[in-house]
């Protein structure tokens, strides 16, 4: 299920006038989120991050119009906070007081947090080889931890059980419709911090909400009047070492099979299937994207140039973004002279595992 809204009747209000003058978070866009209550919204101070003009990597790359958004700065270090804050909002008001995910790192810790601001309980089920700092969060938000071996879905199985018996609510990607109403206001930022529409976004994609929302919400914002008939080119990246979507889009196919024994330093791209894999290929289809997958030396190649050039420490997966499109200059699928955004999903400090082996090359 996607959340539909009275698209002329939020624009009617002026509400986008009203912007300049309203807090630097996602709920800035109150009219096109689905939480009605002021008293039911649980906020950290999610959103609104950065959009940082890559001047010196652009310059040695050839892309004066390079950006990064830095979603690493976000609660609880990641963009999972966008979706989380939302959903939970909305179990708040829905009367839900149990919540579960299964997680592979940072979905789980933010859950925890606003599930905690929420006086909500929390069931975590995490891979074993989940970042230990993505362990210790979940813990410390008071949810309860169960490590799984194996993936994330094998988490899902082993979860699915507990949710039947014990009457959890399960908040995992695209299982419930609000997530993604979190994840979507990337686009509405970009587009208000950039002044328009940008010509390419690169995003990394494991389960895909945030390239499903975003998708989602420029044809919201077209509805609005806010933006013309112009999209911009969606590429999704993933890990050479679990890349469903990646091989799905090659192949032509409307759904992705299941990846099996996925394998990444990137614990966020460790999704093996997604519920929304449909989706993420109509999108990356229509807006004449592209998807490819980078390996994980590269991805940390790409951290080391992001923090030595730009001064930004992301996560392996913002890394992967860098490699990508360096692939897709090389290639000419991009020329350089277009408006380029990377998208950082995450903070490098909560992946000390992965980046020990980055310093110690350097």
């Amino acid at each position: 299920m996607l959340a539909r809204y009275d698209l002329a009747g939020a624009a009617a209000t002026g509400f986008r006038g009203q912007l300049a003058s309203r807090p630097a978070t996602l709920w800035r866009y109150r009219e096109v989120l689905p939480v009605r209550l002021d008293s039911s919204i649980v906020s950290l101070g999610e959103g609104f991050t950065p959009l940082i003009h890559a001047r010196r990597l652009g310059e040695r790359l050839g892309v004066p119009n390079l950006y990064l958004k830095d979603e690493g700065v976000n609660p609880t270090g990641s963009f999972k906070a966008r979706g989380q804050a939302v959903a939970i909002s909305m179990a708040l008001e829905l009367g839900i007081h149990k919540v579960a995910i299964p997680s592979a790192g940072n979905a789980g810790g933010a859950m925890a947090a606003y599930a905690a601001q929420a006086g909500m309980r929390a069931l975590v089920y995490m891979p074993e080889g989940t970042p230990l700092m993505n362990q210790l969060e979940c813990g410390l938000f008071g949810a309860e931890v169960k490590t799984v071996p194996g993936s994330i879905a094998d988490c899902g199985r082993a979860l699915r059980e507990r949710i039947e018996s014990e009457g959890w609510f399960e908040v995992s990607t695209l299982k419930e419709p609000y997530r993604v109403e979190g994840k979507k206001t990337m686009a509405y930022e970009i587009v208000e911090q950039l002044g328009g529409v940008p010509d390419a976004l690169i995003y990394p994609a494991g389960g895909g909400t945030g390239l499903v929302g975003m998708w989602k919400a420029f044809g919201e914002m077209e509805q609005m009047g806010w933006i013309g008939a112009k999209r911009p080119r969606m590429v999704a990246v993933q890990a050479a070492g679990c890349a469903p979507i990646v091989r799905a889009f090659a192949a032509g196919a409307e759904r992705a099979a299941p990846w099996q024994n996925p394998e990444t330093i990137a614990s966020g791209l460790r999704v093996p299937s997604a519920l929304g894999d449909f989706l993420m290929l109509r999108a990356l289809r229509e807006s004449r994207g592209a998807a490819l997958a980078v390996d994980d030396r590269a991805m940390l190649e790409g951290v080391a140039t992001l923090a030595k050039v730009e001064g930004v420490l992301t996560a392996p997966e913002g890394g992967a973004t860098l490699a990508a499109l360096e692939r897709l200059l090389a290639s000419g699928f991009l020329a350089g002279r277009e408006s380029i955004v990377l998208f950082l999903t995450g903070s490098g400090y909560k992946y000390v595992e992965a980046l020990e082996a980055v310093a110690k090359d350097r």
